[in-house]
């Protein structure tokens, strides 16, 4: 019987510039950090969360990174993002991270239906989707 999510993959290209992106900038904790026959497994985390994203490297060109551009069958010319990070106050978040250099997809969050969203773009053009539940305003 399945227990739990172990990790999710994120592809990168350079594991160095994406552990500084997803530590120093959005705040994750570095996990696993082995060298192994197959490459590095790399892993960070939220504090406090079990699960893991392992930043496993890939050739450049594999994937598909952002381009801007709404993808065929996207509703609302949205892109979603491949993970999805909750935070407890999004704005204040938000401000830290632009602080630190995160790009986003739009200048500030947005309220929407089921409370307040952006998305990050990491180095290697994997979004990353930050959202606040709630109403409109987050409350």
């Amino acid at each position: 019987m399945l227990t739990s999510v172990m990790y999710v993959t994120i592809n990168v290209t350079d594991q160095d510039r994406s552990l500084r992106f997803y530590t120093d900038q959005l705040g994750l904790e570095k996990r696993v950090d082995h060298q192994g026959p197959e490459g590095r497994f790399l892993t960070v985390g939220v504090p406090g969360s079990a699960l893991e994203f392992l930043l496993w490297p890939r050739p450049a060109g594999m994937g598909q990174p952002d381009t801007g551009q709404p993808a065929a069958g996207e509703t609302g010319g949205r892109a979603l993002g491949s993970v999805f990070l909750e935070s407890d106050d999004l704005r204040k978040d938000f401000a830290v991270w632009r602080d630190r250099g995160v790009t986003f997809d739009q200048p500030e969050p947005e309220d929407y239906p089921f409370g307040v969203r952006i998305e990050a773009v990491d180095p290697d053009g994997n979004r990353i989707a930050l959202r606040q539940r709630g109403g409109a305003g987050g409350a």
